[in-house]
C-alpha cells in the first residue's frame, strides 16, 4: 500500500487546521507561507526527516549545535539546505512541542546554551540569502519565517491545540472523550 494517499489526506488535515488557525485566529493570510507550514507538518511526521541532518559518518544529529557546526563546513546547497532544515526543526518544536524542549536543552547537552528561536531566524534568515536564483520564491518565504518566526511558533501551538481538541484531548493531553464502561 502507498503512503502517497496517506500524506495527501494528512498534508490535507494540516492545510485545513493550518489555513483556519492562522487567517481566523491571527489574521495571517499568506498562502504561501501557510503552505510551507502545513507541508513542514506533514513532512515531520516522518522522525527520518525530523532527524535528517547527518555528520559525515552518518550518525544523525539531533542537536542544533551540532547542525550549526555541520552547517558551516558544507557550501553552496548543502550548507542552504542545513540551515533551513535547521528553521525548519527549531520552529517544528518551540511551535508544536515547547514542553519538549526542557529535556533538549538541558544540561549536559550543547543545546542548553543555545535560544531556538534566535537560532531558528538566524538559519532561516541566512537559507534565505542563498541560491538566490533557484530558490527565489522559497528564499522570499524562509525570509518572511525569520521575521515572524514567534508569530509562527505561536501559530504552530494554536494548530496543535485544534487538533488536539478534535481528537478529544485537552490541554493536559488527557482524553476529555467520555470513556466506555462496557
Amino acid at each position: 500500500m502507498s503512503s502517497r494517499p496517506h500524506s495527501s489526506v494528512l498534508h490535507r488535515f494540516f492545510a485545513a487546521l493550518t489555513e483556519q488557525t492562522f487567517q481566523s485566529q491571527l489574521g495571517v493570510a499568506d498562502p504561501q507561507m501557510l503552505d510551507y507550514l502545513s507541508g513542514l507538518l506533514t513532512r515531520f511526521v516522518h522522525t527520518d526527516t525530523i532527524y535528517h541532518v547527518k555528520a559525515p559518518t552518518g550518525r544523525r544529529l539531533d542537536e542544533v549545535a551540532e547542525m550549526l557546526q555541520e552547517g558551516e563546513a558544507r557550501t553552496g546547497s548543502p550548507r542552504r539546505n542545513v540551515h533551513r532544515h535547521i528553521g525548519d526543526y527549531t520552529l517544528f518544536w518551540t511551535g508544536l512541542y515547547p514542553e519538549a524542549l526542557r529535556s533538549k536543552q538541558s544540561a549536559p547537552r550543547k543545546d542548553f546554551f543555545l535560544d531556538y528561536c534566535s537560532q531558528g531566524k538566524r538559519s532561516y534568515y541566512l537559507a534565505s540569502t542563498m541560491g538566490e536564483d533557484e530558490h527565489a520564491e522559497e528564499n522570499g518565504i524562509l525570509a518572511r519565517l525569520s521575521h515572524e518566526f514567534e508569530l509562527c511558533a505561536y501559530g504552530l501551538r494554536e494548530v496543535r491545540r485544534e487538533w488536539e481538541r478534535r481528537d478529544g484531548l485537552g490541554d493536559d493531553g488527557e482524553s476529555s472523550r467520555p470513556v466506555n464502561p462496557d
